[in-house]
C-alpha cells in the first residue's frame, strides 16, 4: 500500500488526498493561464506588438488548450494519468521559460499559443473530470465544485502579485516565477498521485467493499479512443446542446473577461494592479460560487442551475460597461454577480455529462465539450481583440458576450432530462 494511503485509512479516504493534489496541478494551470492578461500591455509597450496580434496568439493557446481535452483523457486511459501529466508539466515549465528569451511575435504565438495552450489542456477541466469520475461514486458534484475552484484561487494568489512584479520588475520576471510553479509541482504529482484506488488497494469514496474492480482500458491508440467517443456523442442531441453552451462558457469568462479585463480597465484609467486586484475578488467570490455550484449538482436539476448561471452571467455582462461609470460601486457589483458564476458552470456539465454517457466515457467525451468551451474563448480573445483595434473600445465585444449568455440559459434547457437519472441517485 502507498505509505500516505496507509496514514490516512483512519483519518480520510484517499480520494480527498487525490483531489488535493490535482487542485495543486490546476491552480498553477490557471496562474499560467492568467499570465497573458497581465502581460497583454507591457508587450504592447516593448515590442510595438499591435493588441490583434497579441490576442492571436492567446486564441491559439485557448484553442489548443481545449483541443487537447479529449486527447489528455484518452491518453491518461492509454498511458496513465501520473505520466500524463508529468509530461505536460515539465511542457508546461520549459515552455514557459523559455519565453522568457522571446522578442518577436512568432516566437509568441509558438510558445504561448501552441506550446503552453497544449501542455495546459492536460492539466486543468479534463484531468480534474478523469480523477471525479476514478476516485468518487458520491459527491462527485462536490469533488468537481473543489477543483473547479482552483482557477479562482489561481487568480486570487497569482494575479496581484504579477501585476505588481509587472509594475516594479519586468514582464519576463513574470514567466519565470510562472515556470518555476510549474516545476515544483512535478515531485508532488509523481509522489502522491495514484494512477487509481485500485493502485493502492482502495476501492472508490462511497463505494461498496464487495464492488467489482473497474474493468481495465483497452491499450488503443488515444487518437482512436478519442474519436471513437466523439463518434458516439455525436449521435446525440445532448452533446451538441452541451457543446454550444460551453462554447458560449469560453466566449464569456477566460477568452473574454480572462484576457481583456485588465487592458479594459486600462481604457478607463484604471492601473493595472487594480484590474488585477479586481479580477482577484472575482476569484474569491468565485471559489465560494463554484464550491456551492458543485454542492447544488448533487442535489437540484443540473439543468436549472445552468440556466441561473447562465441569465446571471450575461446580466453582469450587459451591466459592465455601465458599471465603469458609477465610480465606488460599479465594479464591485459586477465582480460580486459575475464571479459567484464565473466557472459555476463546470460541476453540473460534468455530472450531465457523466450521467449522459456513463463514468468510462465520461471523462473523453467531456474533453470534447472542453474543447467547444476553448472554441468558444478563442473566439471571443480573437473577436475583443479586433473589435478593440477596430472601434477603440471593449462595448461591443461586452454586449455580444452578454447577449451569448442569455442565449445559452436558453439552450441549456433543452438538454433531453429522461436521458440521465436525477442528481439525487447517484448523490
Amino acid at each position: 500500500m502507498h505509505p500516505i494511503a496507509g496514514w490516512a485509512r483512519n483519518r480520510v479516504h484517499y480520494a480527498w488526498i487525490a483531489i488535493a493534489v490535482t487542485f495543486v496541478v490546476m491552480l498553477v494551470t490557471a496562474g499560467t493561464r492568467a499570465t497573458p492578461s497581465v502581460m497583454m500591455v507591457p508587450l504592447e509597450r516593448s515590442f510595438g506588438w499591435s493588441r490583434t496580434t497579441i490576442s492571436l496568439a492567446l486564441a491559439i493557446n485557448l484553442a489548443l488548450f481545449g483541443l487537447m481535452g479529449p486527447f489528455a483523457a484518452a491518453a491518461m486511459q492509454r498511458f496513465g494519468m501520473r505520466r500524463t501529466v508529468i509530461s505536460a508539466l515539465a511542457i508546461l515549465a520549459a515552455g514557459v521559460a523559455l519565453s522568457s528569451r522571446m522578442n518577436a511575435a512568432w516566437q509568441m504565438v509558438l510558445i504561448w499559443g501552441v506550446l503552453v495552450g497544449a501542455a495546459t489542456g492536460a492539466t486543468s477541466m479534463t484531468l480534474g473530470a478523469a480523477v471525479v469520475n476514478r476516485w468518487f461514486t458520491q459527491h462527485r458534484g462536490l469533488a468537481m465544485g473543489i477543483l473547479t475552484a482552483s482557477s479562482a484561487t489561481g487568480q486570487l494568489l497569482f494575479l496581484p502579485l504579477m501585476a505588481w512584479v509587472v509594475e516594479h520588475q519586468s514582464w519576463r520576471s513574470i514567466v519565470l516565477l510562472v515556470a518555476f510553479s510549474a516545476a515544483i509541482v512535478l515531485p508532488i504529482v509523481a509522489l502522491l498521485l495514484p494512477e487509481q484506488p485500485a493502485s493502492i488497494g482502495l476501492h472508490r469514496f462511497g463505494e461498496s467493499a464487495d464492488a467489482p474492480a473497474d474493468p481495465a482500458h483497452a491499450l488503443a491508440n488515444p487518437i482512436a479512443i478519442a474519436f471513437a467517443a466523439l463518434a458516439k456523442a455525436v449521435k446525440l442531441g445532448d452533446f451538441w446542446l452541451l457543446f454550444f453552451t460551453f462554447f458560449i462558457c469560453g466566449a464569456s469568462t477566460n477568452g473574454y473577461i480572462g484576457t481583456h479585463f485588465i487592458a479594459m480597465c486600462g481604457d478607463y484609467g484604471l492601473p493595472a494592479v487594480r484590474g488585477a486586484g479586481m479580477l482577484a475578488a472575482m476569484g474569491v467570490c468565485d471559489l465560494f460560487g463554484t464550491t456551492l455550484s458543485g454542492w447544488l449538482s448533487d442535489r437540484f436539476d443540473n439543468r436549472v442551475l445552468l440556466f441561473w448561471y447562465y441569465g446571471l452571467r450575461g446580466l453582469a455582462l450587459i451591466f459592465l460597461p455601465f458599471a465603469f461609470g458609477y465610480q465606488y460601486l460599479g465594479l464591485p457589483i459586477f465582480g460580486l454577480f459575475y464571479g459567484l458564476d464565473w466557472v459555476a458552470t463546470v460541476p453540473p456539465t460534468v455530472r450531465i455529462t457523466t450521467d449522459v454517457f456513463g463514468s468510462r466515457d465520461a471523462p473523453v467525451v467531456f474533453g470534447w465539450v472542453v474543447a467547444g468551451h476553448q472554441l468558444g474563448a478563442a473566439f471571443a480573445a480573437l473577436g475583443a481583440g479586433m473589435l478593440r483595434s477596430t472601434l477603440g473600445t471593449y462595448t461591443a465585444a461586452t454586449m455580444i458576450s452578454g447577449g451569448l449568455c442569455v442565449i445559452g440559459a436558453l439552450l441549456i434547457l433543452r438538454v433531453n432530462r429522461p436521458r440521465y437519472a436525477p442528481a439525487m441517485a447517484a448523490g
